[in-house]
């Protein structure tokens, strides 16, 4: 998939950032309507969002939600999940093309295969993946929880864990488990620079490392603290420290900067870039103008179909009662 952030795949609206704002408001008001936003979003699709979180906590909102309409200002796998868990509501999405480079590494009919290959073992898959490979699965897992449902199977159970290979690395490393690896990765954690990781800590030598289990494991070998984009939030909001090199998306910053304003926040920049951020270019796609027109015109519905969805909705609400059976 072909990503271009200078473009904008709807109709131009020609008014300012605040009256986007102001517009999309009351909009939402005049159709019912429910904005959910991940972290990894532009700041201002933030500020309008209704809910803002990492893929786990949009899950467990979605569960929740009464109103006929949702748009989910993320990427599509999350819109499908949406979609999955609340088949009676529309959802929309601002942008069709904002995809993920992760959910990409693993086509459906190439786990079935590879499942077929290894019948004895029971297929876990990060929630970054289609409703297809949903389908598939045995259990869904975030970055918040996929150590807790790792161990939640017995010692002696062989696992498949797919698709990110870092992510699943890192549960093994600290499980002690031998999991199957699948080869795939997200392009936005694989770019980060260790050679500047390391300058930034020489500039810095105060300032805590925070590490999303995305990243390789000689970048999250740096890391004073590893975990999903909420936990380092939570980390940042309750550290004493005063400074934080931040190595995951740069849209979090937006909430840490919010949560604690009087701290710090350094973004780790990516190996080919003069930029200090490293952006996802799908997250980025989506534009308070995109937002604007999805939710007036009601566009970019997102459908599963009826067999996948039904199948995959299983591994996702098996990963949501075992989340909440665990206090998380």
């Amino acid at each position: 998939m072909n990503v271009d952030k200078s473009e904008c795949n709807c109709a131009q609206t020609n008014l300012s950032n605040e009256n986007l704002k102001q517009e999309i408001i009351r909009l939402k008001k005049e159709k019912n309507a429910v904005i959910l936003g991940h972290f990894y979003q532009r700041d201002e699709i933030q500020d309008v969002a209704d809910y803002i979180g990492d893929s786990l906590a949009l899950a467990q909102i979605a569960e929740k939600i009464e109103q006929p309409l949702i748009i989910m200002c993320g990427v599509h796998f999350m819109a499908e999940t949406t979609k999955i868990l609340c088949p009676d509501k529309k959802v929309l999405i601002p942008d069709t093309e904002a995809g993920c480079s992760l959910a990409d590494s693993c086509p459906a009919k190439e786990l079935a295969e590879f499942k077929k290959a290894h019948p004895d073992h029971k297929v876990i898959s990060y929630v970054n993946t289609t409703a297809a490979v949903k389908a598939l699965t045995d259990v869904v897992v975030t970055s918040s929880n996929a150590r807790q449902i790792v161990e939640s199977f017995p010692a002696d159970t062989k696992l498949i864990f797919g698709p990110d290979r870092n992510l699943g690395g890192y549960i093994n490393s600290i499980t002690g488990r031998d999991m199957l690896l699948w080869n795939g990765s997200c392009h936005v954690h694989e770019q980060f620079s260790l050679d500047k990781l390391v300058e930034l800590k020489q500039q810095y030598p105060d300032a805590k490392v925070l590490v999303h289990p995305e990243c390789p494991r000689q970048i999250v070998m740096m890391a004073d603290n590893v975990g999903s984009t909420a936990a380092l939030l939570n980390y940042s909001k309750s550290s004493d420290a005063k400074r934080f090199i931040v190595v995951t998306e740069s849209g979090i910053l937006h909430q840490m900067r919010q949560a604690s304003p009087d701290k710090e926040f350094i973004p780790a920049p990516p190996m080919q870039s003069n930029c200090g951020c490293n952006d996802c270019n799908y997250m980025k796609m989506i534009t308070l103008e995109k937002l604007l027109v999805c939710l007036r015109d009601e566009i970019n519905e997102v459908n599963v179909d009826a067999e996948i969805a039904e199948e995959a909705r299983k591994p996702i609400k098996r990963m949501l009662e075992i989340s909440a059976s665990l206090g998380l």
